[in-house]
């Protein structure tokens, strides 16, 4: 029997008003295990005013019992960490364990914001004139917004709101609607770690709660993962309504192979990162770039019965290395692309797209495909494809391979696989990409530093989590003091300076 689920609101669980659902599929078997309710303006507003209460008493409180809370999430996190990576692979697709992974690099973001009482401490300037101090503060900002995406639905919550509710704000988070269950549970053990009612809401929505959220005067600051189109309407739209705003876009992330690379170990990495969560993150390797043709020659040759060999299959089955894709529709959408790619010219080594497996058949799923010859006038190089599918460019020479990655219009991430260390600190210092890895395929910062892309892979100039994420959540107050010292000097009416 399919359930239908609700909105978080003020601690506890709240039925949907609109009579809107959307359909919540299992992307294993293709059959509908959920209702998703969609919120109405009202609802959305409702959210907004019952965080606004709660933020009058959470941004009050010391940073150390907020700290306590962290901890205690993190705790029950743990414990419930399979039940959190069930709710992901079911509705999600991908395997269990690449779930957990992903809730694990959310939890540390968790463990980041537990160091709030240090990461808040201000600047103090003793005497900077005769008899006067002068020292900051960094204080919330309000309340904020997180829209989340379907690919990640427990990791980039919480690369949002841990830090941005460790601040002193308190949270709406705005999830995929397309696997809302994990957030809507991460909300209850918020509360159950013994945050107040009201400082995480989750309101499941489409461009009804979103464009509420960009516009009502009550929000603060919005962040945002997605695709580029809509994280420049957030962008735009948001900071248009008065709105401090992080927008994070898409990517087509480029992975160069040097001739003196250790190929076994490049290839492992392309495998990994191009076919990994079935090509569904924003930091998967979609282009390798082999310099010299027969680097060329001898990716392709390894690269090809791995990929032939993948394992796609269930996503509980602990034996599966890739799963089915998130829904019907983008199974369609990605293997239109490889249709294009075909059409386009570029040589496909491998065909996933007649994958059928005995006894889910309604599930979707497709298996890896792998382009060779591909070129940077092609759709299927300039666009993002989000799926199982890895195209070579091969190139010539350092300096051509490099170009690549800086000219296109993404500027996610991008990788060097190399024994060069002078090549490799060349190409990162010289690539035009927010981060970057040197024989790292996947080269997402850990939490005590920062995420973000360039060019059009992000709009707004705070990257998240990490001290930036500590920096967007906060406004910093400067406070100059003078206490009587029994010397009176009169009115001045210059401004005031150093004496």
């Amino acid at each position: 029997m399919t359930k239908d689920l609700y909105h978080f609101i003020g601690g506890k669980k709240v039925a949907g008003t609109s009579g809107r659902f959307l359909d919540v599929y299992n992307p294993t078997t293709g059959e509908i295990g959920a209702r998703a309710p969609l919120a109405t303006k009202a609802e959305v507003e409702a959210a907004i005013a019952d965080s606004q209460k709660a933020f009058e008493t959470w941004s009050r409180t010391s940073p150390l019992v907020r700290a306590r809370v962290m901890f205690k999430f993190k705790e029950l996190c743990e414990k419930h960490a399979d039940e959190i990576a069930l709710l992901i692979s079911n509705e999600h697709g991908k395997v269990v364990s690449d779930a957990k992974g992903s809730l694990q690099r959310g939890l540390e973001v968790v463990e980041f914001a537990c160091g709030i009482p240090h990461l808040l401490k201000g600047e103090y300037s003793d005497s900077v004139a005769t008899g006067i101090d002068v020292y900051s503060m960094r204080q919330p900002l309000g309340v904020v917004a997180g829209i989340t995406p379907f690919n990640f639905p427990a990791m980039v919550p919480m690369w949002m709101f841990a830090v941005a509710i460790a601040c002193g704000n308190t949270f709406i988070l705005k999830p995929s609607e397309k696997d809302p269950s994990c957030p809507l549970r991460l909300a209850e053990l918020m509360i159950e770690a013994g945050a107040p009612a009201g400082v995480l809401n989750c309101v499941i929505g489409d461009k009804i709660s979103v464009d509420t959220l960009l516009t009502d005067p009550r929000i603060q600051a919005v962040s945002f993962v997605g695709s580029t189109p809509i994280a420049q309407y957030v962008y735009a739209t948001a900071a248009a309504n008065g709105k401090r705003v992080q927008a994070m876009g898409g990517a087509k992330n480029h992975m160069i192979i040097m001739p003196d690379a250790d190929l076994d170990q490049a290839v492992d990495a392309l495998i990994g990162a191009g076919y990994g969560s079935a090509g569904e993150r924003c930091m998967a390797v979609s282009v390798a770039v082999p310099v010299g043709k027969a680097t060329a020659d001898k990716l392709v040759e390894a690269l090809a019965p791995r990929v032939r060999a993948l394992k796609v299959g269930p996503s509980t089955d602990k034996d599966s290395e890739m799963g089915p894709l998130v829904t019907a529709e983008h199974l369609a959408k990605v293997k239109g692309y490889v249709d294009t790619g075909v059409k386009e010219g570029a040589k496909l080594v491998v065909d996933g797209r007649g994958l059928n497996l005995q006894g889910y058949e309604k599930g979707f799923f497709m298996g890896g495909c792998l382009f060779d010859n591909v070129t940077p006038d092609m759709r299927i190089y300039k666009e993002e494809i989000f799926g199982p599918v890895l195209s070579v460019v091969r190139t010539e020479s350092f300096e051509e391979a490099a170009k690549l990655p800086t000219e296109h219009e993404f500027g996610n991430g991008v990788a060097i696989f190399t024994r060069d260390g002078d090549a490799a600190r060349d190409f990162a210092a010289k690539v035009q990409v927010g981060m970057v890895g040197v024989n790292v395929p996947i080269p997402v910062p850990l939490a005590f530093h920062t995420f973000g892309g360039w060019k059009k892979s992000a709009f707004g100039d705070t990257n998240q989590h990490g001290p930036e994420g500590v920096k967007f959540f906060t406004k910093i107050k400067t406070v100059t003091a003078r206490w009587p010292t029994g010397i009176r000097s009169g009115a001045e009416f210059n401004i005031p300076t150093m004496k």
